[in-house]
Parts: C-alpha cells; structure tokens; sequence
C-alpha cells in the first residue's frame, strides 16, 4: 500500500482552505473543517491546507515555516506595507496566482499549533489569499485561480470563497444563508454575498452543505441545481477523554475555576451575534427568577453592545461565600473564550445549555451538549428541529415568553431534565463519526469516479 492510501486505496490529494483554521479563538466552521480532514484522511486520502499569510511569502523555506504561525494581530503595518496592499488589492490578480508551499521542518514547535493545520500532509501558502480572492471576485467577477506546484486532485473550499484550483475539481460548503435569509442580523456586504454564492453555485463542480434545510434553501434561493447539491451532515465527537472524566472531577473543576456548583447554572455557548438571539434569552432568563446564574461563553461581536450592558447591570449583581471572604458574583457572566477542554466541563456540568437561536445551518452546540447528556433548550428556526428531534426542548426563539416557559420548567422539573439527558445521546448517535464517514466517502467517490 502507498503512502498516503487508507483501507479504500484512493490516494487522490485533496486541499482545503485554511480560512477558519487560521483564526486564533475557534469557530464552528474550523470544527467542521477539522473533522471533514480527519475524515478524508481516514478514508486513504492525502490531505493539504492553503492559508493566506500577511505580507510576502519569503523564499527561505524556514522563514516561511516561521511567518506562517506569526501572531501579527496587534501588528500596524507601516505606510508601504499599506500601500503596496492597497495597489495590489485593487489591480488583484488577473492571471492567477501559485501559493507556495511550507515545509514544516520542526523548526515551528507545533504542539500547541495542531488545530491551525489539521490533519495535513502538505501546506501552502499565499500572500493575502482570501482578502485578495474578495476584491479579485469584485473586480472581475471570477473566482481568483490558484496554479500549485504539485496539482491536487479536488480543492474543498470549507467556507464560500471565490478561489479555484487550476486543473482540479472545486467544491464549496455553503452551511447556510443567514446574510440572506435575516439580512439585518449579520453585517455582510449583501450584494458581494449573493453575487458570490450565485457565481460559487454555477461553476462549482458541486456544492455540499449541512443540512436538508440548507439544501433547500440553497436550491430556491440561489437557484441550484438539485443534483449538484449534496447534504453530508456534520459529525458531533467528543474526545473520549473528555467524555469519561468522573463527574466529580468535573465538579470539583467548574467549582475551583468558575465557583459553580454542579447542575446549578444554565449556559450559553457561541457566537455574541444578533442571530443567536442572546437578548431575548437574557429577557427570558431574568423574567424566569431563578437563582440559577446564567454562563455565556462567546466572544464580542457584531451589535453586541446593547445585550453586555444589560449582562453588566448592578440589579444582577450577587455575593457568594467563599471560605473566608465575600466574593461579587453577577446573575449573568460572560466569557470571550475558554478552552475546548473547559468548555466540555462547563456543558457536562450545567442544568442546560440554552440555545435559541433565530437561525442555523446546522447547530453544533446543540448537538454537542445532547451527546455529553445535557439537557437543551432551543429553537423551532433554521435547521435545529431537524437535528435535534425530540430530544431537546424547541421554543419559538422570537417569543420571550415561551422561551420564559420552558427555562422555569428545565429549573423546576428534575424528570424532564432527566428524560432529555437520557434522549440527547441517542440523537447524537445519528450523527456519530462512522455515518458522517459514510456520507463524505459517497460525495467524494462520486466526485472522482461518477
């Protein structure tokens, strides 16, 4: 067997982007890109990432392997630097472009790193890719064509981007259309969006997405064809590790870093945006009057400001007994980010995970939660009632009352709680590694082999 062959014997190569991988706090998208790797990578494929890198890619192979993993995020560039950008930005690149590749000689000590590259054989890179892919499209309406020195066989965009590899098959996840669906709660450039996604949709060789309610949404709105449309699913798998902690090693965990008891709070995990609908839950949670403290873990983001002054509001201020001192605590608390590791103990170790989002492709959070045995409150929108089943607690996210309702029912009720922590890890099931495995093989043997 060749290197690189798995038990199917393919050793076709396949690249995917390295947008959301990149990005230093986690995202929902760099999740499903690295379990979509690991999987293609577990059905005898060799795999690759090509990430965009600020500023040029220098031809010494170690600085390469050194500027790839550089944190420049609080980096000004100078004058030049912001021109030369500026001018290349606006002239793109009309003949295409040929990402280099970075050699990963063990110069970089990658152990805290592994998730920027998932599960790749091969990396390349390219100065400023998917910034220059937007204003490329922009400008002539195209998708900006990478040439790679040595040609993969299919190039998987994770994430609608306007960026094709030459001489290769090209597909596109799109997870969902929320910029289009509920154009007031997300800042994109709409008319860049749409004209995107309907030119993504016409030269792509197929399209993948996440759930049946995407796909058709896909299909009416972007005009799709329907045989170049395929749903995978996602896979939900936490590490067994995680999973088989004692419960009173977790407890002992959440009480020693967040001073929260077991089975006594009630938590949020995502995005801080206006499609996760944190406002009427925060509206919902303070109208149920439950002593339980509310934990919101998610970073700032777009129009957030109005729901964190009322999270910051004196009137939720409480005070906690801790040995011999008297620590403030606040009704609700909020998180930018904690660890992967961390987030499992918070959700294994809460009343609920409260989820009423307005919208999603998908849902993973919800997912994630009812495979660890947590009850989950969550929406009747987007695509959550098609994962979730019965084995979750689905409100109208856009009803505070209701959404009142059943947050006073998960505090009050241990028998409700109890026949949705034994329902979650069923539903889960059907979403486990092996089917998603299953599903990707399928796409991809399709793809290659008609």
């Amino acid at each position: 067997m060749q290197d690189g062959e798995g038990e199917t014997g393919v050793s076709q190569t396949i690249l995917y982007d390295g947008l959301n991988l990149s990005l230093k706090k986690g995202t929902g998208v760099a999740t499903y890109t690295r379990s979509l790797m690991s999987t293609a990578r577990a059905l005898g494929y060799q795999t690759g990432v090509v990430h965009g890198m600020p500023g040029n890619v220098p031809k010494d192979p170690i600085l390469r392997e050194v500027l790839l993993f550089d944190d420049t995020s609080a980096r000004v560039p100078g004058a030049l630097s912001t021109a030369k950008r500026w001018l290349r930005r606006r002239v793109a690149a009309p003949f295409g472009i040929k990402p280099v590749p970075i050699p990963l000689s063990g110069t970089v000590i990658l152990k805290s790193l592994q998730a920027q590259l998932g599960d790749s054989a091969m990396v390349y890179a390219s100065n400023d890719l998917f910034q220059l892919a937007r204003y490329h499209f922009k400008r002539y309406g195209n998708n900006l064509a990478m040439k790679f020195e040595t040609q993969p066989d299919l190039l998987h965009c994770t994430y609608p981007m306007p960026i094709a590899a030459k001489k290769a098959l090209n597909i596109y996840t799109i997870h969902d259309l929320v910029p289009l669906r509920l154009p007031y709660l997300t800042e994109d450039d709409k008319r860049y969006h749409y004209k995107m996604l309907r030119s993504l949709v016409r030269r792509a060789d197929h399209i993948v997405t996440v759930s049946e309610t995407s796909r058709a949404d896909i299909i009416k709105v972007l005009g799709a064809d329907e045989a170049r449309v395929s749903n995978t699913y996602q896979a939900v798998h936490v590490p067994e590790q995680l999973r088989a902690k004692p419960a009173d090693v977790v407890a002992n965990e959440i009480a020693g870093i967040f001073h929260l008891d077991w089975k006594e709070y009630f938590l949020f995990f995502g995005a801080f945006e206006p499609k996760k609908n944190i406002s009427r839950l925060v509206e919902a949670y303070l109208a149920a009057k439950t002593n339980k403290p509310l934990i919101i873990v998610g970073a700032p983001g777009w129009k957030g400001a109005e729901t964190q002054q009322l999270i910051d509001d004196d009137r939720f201020r409480f005070y906690l007994r801790a040995e011999d001192r008297i620590l403030p605590q606040r009704q609700i608390q909020r998180f930018d980010f904690v660890s992967y590791p961390l987030l499992i103990s918070l959700i294994r170790g809460a009343r609920a995970v409260l989820f009423p989002s307005l919208y999603e492709g998908f849902g993973l959070p919800v997912l994630e939660s009812m495979q660890l045995g947590t009850p989950v409150l969550s929406s009747t929108e987007g695509s959550i009632p098609e994962i979730a089943g019965n084995a979750a607690l689905l409100v109208d996210p856009y009803n505070t009352e209701e959404m009142r309702k059943a947050i006073v029912s998960l505090d009050q009720d241990d028998a409700l709680c109890a026949s949705f922590a034994k329902a979650g890890p069923r539903q889960a099931a059907r979403f486990s590694p092996d089917r998603y495995q299953q599903k990707v093989s399928a796409l991809y043997d399709t793809l290659f082999n008609g």
